[in-house]
Parts: C-alpha cells; structure tokens; sequence
C-alpha cells in the first residue's frame, strides 16, 4: 500500500514538474511518518492518541503533515 502511494505521489509531483518528484514524495512520506510517530511517542504526556491503523498510516504516508492534522482534527470531533 505504501509503495502504491508512493508511486501516485511521484506521478503527481512529475505532472507539477518539479525537478525531483521522488525525492520530494520521499521526504512528504517521511514527514507524515514521522509526525505521526512523535504523536505516538508524545501521547503518554499530552493525551492525543491516534490508533495506528494501515488506514492511518496510509493517510500520514500519502498526505504528509497536512494527513496527520487531518486524522488529529477527526480523532478530536
């Protein structure tokens, strides 16, 4: 799933024309990774949690940040 995400971020980074799609669509899933694990690490001290799921970590993976606040904004309502 992760590859598969990956891969349709490239492609829509190549159609921008950015000059390193996969390079960037690395970093945008590293960023959502990560974010999503300092929240995890952080949920003992500030109560948010968010249950990680293959559909979670599919949302951080595929939209970056922007997917962990979404997931946060929904676990909140």
């Amino acid at each position: 799933m992760l590859t598969a995400i990956f891969i349709a971020l490239s492609v829509l980074y190549r159609l921008g024309k950015n000059k390193r799609p996969l390079l960037r669509a690395f970093f945008t899933m590293c960023f959502g990774l990560g974010a999503m694990l300092i929240i995890d690490l952080s949920s003992a001290y500030t109560g948010v949690f968010i249950p990680v799921s293959l559909l979670s970590v599919g949302i951080s993976a595929g939209l970056g940040v922007p997917g962990v606040t979404l997931i946060l904004l929904f676990n909140l309502l």
